[in-house]
């Protein structure tokens, strides 16, 4: 009598605690995207949503070159110290949802070797399944890599929302001067406006954080790779289910560094020389 109680009451907490991690990730999915701008307060009155954003960021952005000088403005401060904030709640938000999706992907893998003879139906439920929240635990990974680099190098992330394509207005003459001035940086002895040189080191350390990020990462997938494809060696034969999911997830982990590693030679490349990237971007290219 006890034998059959406890699987059940097993069986029985574990749905349970998946059914609240899932719960849980699609709340902090749904947080990500609607709650970071609230957590973050407002860079300035009457800035509450993308539209309004755009325009202070337009606003300040002018204001900050026609300054002359190097320093941020005190209405491109407020901006970019809202944008730092928001970043701060992408980051935090990302990262928990990540912990939840390793914390529900090692329950289904727990419960997919356990489990026992399935039918088509309860085998494509599973690795349907698992697949799912293993895609989406690397697309959360990238997420947090993504706003980490906006937290460490907030101004560079913020010109993201600059509409760099106007042609007309003060915008657009601020844009042309700053983009003969990068035409023209390459020459020797050539001086560029203070507001300009900030943009490019500010760019700079942008590409060099992501670069050091993925790699950091690209380490990390490689750890775990290393650690799933020496428990595929250890595992019996007769255990096909647990090598079958720990020698996919082992090899996805190793693309996906490589993929990593590609991305943080570029960065390092872009960071090394800024310049030309930052001209692609204000020309649309970016």
């Amino acid at each position: 009598m006890h034998s059959t109680t406890g699987p059940s009451r097993s069986a029985g907490i574990s749905g349970v605690t998946t059914a609240m991690l899932v719960a849980c990730a699609v709340a902090l999915a749904a947080a990500f995207v609607f709650t970071p701008g609230a957590l973050a307060g407002r860079p300035g009155e009457g800035c509450a949503d993308q539209g309004e954003l755009i325009e202070t960021v337009r606003a300040a952005f002018v204001g900050y070159w026609s300054s002359g000088v190097r320093a941020f403005s005190p209405r491109l401060e407020a901006v970019v110290d809202y944008w730092f904030r928001y970043y701060v709640a992408k980051a935090v938000i990302a990262a928990i949802l990540l912990t939840v999706l390793f914390a529900l992907g090692a329950i289904l893998r727990k419960s997919f070797a356990k489990a026992g003879p399935l039918t088509a139906g309860k085998k494509i439920a599973f690795v349907s399944a698992g697949g799912l929240v293993t895609v989406l635990a690397l697309f959360s990974s990238v997420l947090v890599m993504a706003n980490v680099q906006g937290v460490i190098a907030p101004f560079a992330s913020l010109m993201s929302v600059l509409p760099v394509r106007e042609s007309d207005g003060e915008l657009a003459d601020a844009l042309g001067q700053v983009r003969q001035q990068l035409a023209e940086s390459t020459s020797a002895g050539n001086q560029i406006a203070p507001a300009l040189d900030l943009m490019i080191s500010d760019f700079a350390r942008c590409h060099l954080a992501m670069a050091v990020i993925a790699l950091i990462g690209a380490a990390v997938f490689i750890g775990a790779s290393v650690v799933l494809w020496t428990k595929f060696a250890r595992t019996a034969r007769s255990s096909r289910r647990t090598r079958r999911v720990l020698g996919s997830i082992g090899a996805l982990c190793a693309v996906f560094a490589l993929g990593l590693i590609v991305v943080g030679v570029a960065n390092t490349a872009t960071a090394e020389h800024p310049a030309p990237a930052l001209s692609a971007f204000f020309d649309g290219g970016l």
